[in-house]
Parts: C-alpha cells; sequence; structure tokens
C-alpha cells in the first residue's frame, strides 16, 4: 500500500523531486500477517550470528528501524531496554535490525547500554526480505539509505502475527507487550 502511494506520488511530483526522500518502490510488500517468519541470519553487536531460528519457542520482537544513535532511533530502544525483564517475563525476545554497520551498533550499544541484540544489515537482505521500505535522504556527508519504522511480531511457533507502521515511539514498547499478553492480536 505505502509502496504504491509513493509510485503515485513520484508519477504525479515528478520522478527527480522524489528521488532524495521517497521509499523505495523497488522493495517487496511487507511480510504478511500469518505466514511463515521469513529465516534470517544476521551478526549481532558483538558480531556473533544470530538466527531467528535461535528462538524457536519464544515471541519475537523484530523492529526495523532508521539510524544508530538519532533521537528516535535512541527512544525507541531505550524504551526497549527498559522493558527487558518484562520482555523476558512474557517469553519474548528483541531483536533490533538496521542498516548500520557491527561497528556501529557495538559503539552505540557500549555507549547507550543496550544489552539486547541489534542486528546489522548494511546489504539490507533481511530488511527486503520482510520488505521493510527503504528511503534514500541527504546528509552533508552525501546521501544516506535507511529503513523505515516497522515492527513484526512473531510468534513462537515461527508466524508473523502483528505488524507496526510505528508512529508512536514513545508508546511502541507498550502496545508490544499489550499484543503479546492478547496472545498476538
Amino acid at each position: 500500500m505505502r509502496r504504491a502511494a509513493v509510485l503515485a506520488s513520484a508519477v504525479a511530483g515528478g520522478f527527480l523531486s522524489m528521488l532524495a526522500f521517497a521509499p523505495s518502490v523497488a522493495a517487496a510488500d511487507l511480510a504478511s500477517v500469518g505466514v511463515d517468519a521469513p529465516k534470517f541470519t544476521l551478526p549481532a553487536q558483538d558480531n556473533k550470528p544470530v538466527s531467528l531460528a535461535d528462538y524457536k519457542g519464544k515471541w519475537v520482537v523484530l523492529y526495523f528501524y532508521p539510524k544508530d544513535q538519532t533521537a528516535g532511533c535512541s527512544k525507541e530502544a531505550h524504551n526497549f531496554q527498559r522493558d527487558q525483564d518484562k520482555f523476558k517475563a512474557l517469553n519474548a525476545v528483541v531483536l533490533g535490525v538496521s542498516l548500520d554497520t557491527v561497528e556501529s551498533h557495538a559503539t552505540w550499544c557500549t555507549k547507550d547500554g543496550f544489552s539486547f541484540k541489534m542486528l546489522a544489515d548494511p546489504e539490507h537482505k533481511v530488511v527486503d526480505l520482510y520488505g521493510v521500505p527503504v528511503k534514500t535522504v541527504q546528509t552533508p556527508s552525501g546521501p544516506m539509505t535507511i529503513a523505515m519504522r516497522d515492527t513484526f511480531l512473531i510468534s513462537p511457533s515461527g508466524k508473523i502475527v502483528k505488524e507496526w507502521e510505528v508512529k508512536d515511539i514513545e508508546n511502541h514498547s507498550d502496545e508490544v507487550q499489550a499484543a503479546i499478553k492478547d496472545g498476538g492480536k
């Protein structure tokens, strides 16, 4: 749905004006609720591989975010960190994914004290696998590609049971916990 709107905007507003800010229209649609979660393995901040299969039998909160050490992403990560004991009590793990490198994650996790896994996907293999939109933004050092803010809740049996296009960063961790308590609804 989002990709169709972006494509329509690109056609109506002129392709060049959309280049720097539009989510990619080439990526697949978001992974669907009710299907088996796409399997993956990515390196975490400690450069050790993390696979979805490592968490079979647990709820998995797979959240995609734009960029390490930015205001919104820091707020979201700090809230997930604050609630780690609550997620553990719900038999759940939190996995963050961005297009940043292992080194960037290691620096951020050390600086901000994050204990949950931050997965590096600089080639956007898992971002694309889950259909998470990406966009290119201009920065003082040139163009940078970022993933949009999406979260998937994966059941202990490995099915995607809920997806969020995250708008309310402040309350997102609470929303995810409520969905887990409600059996993924």
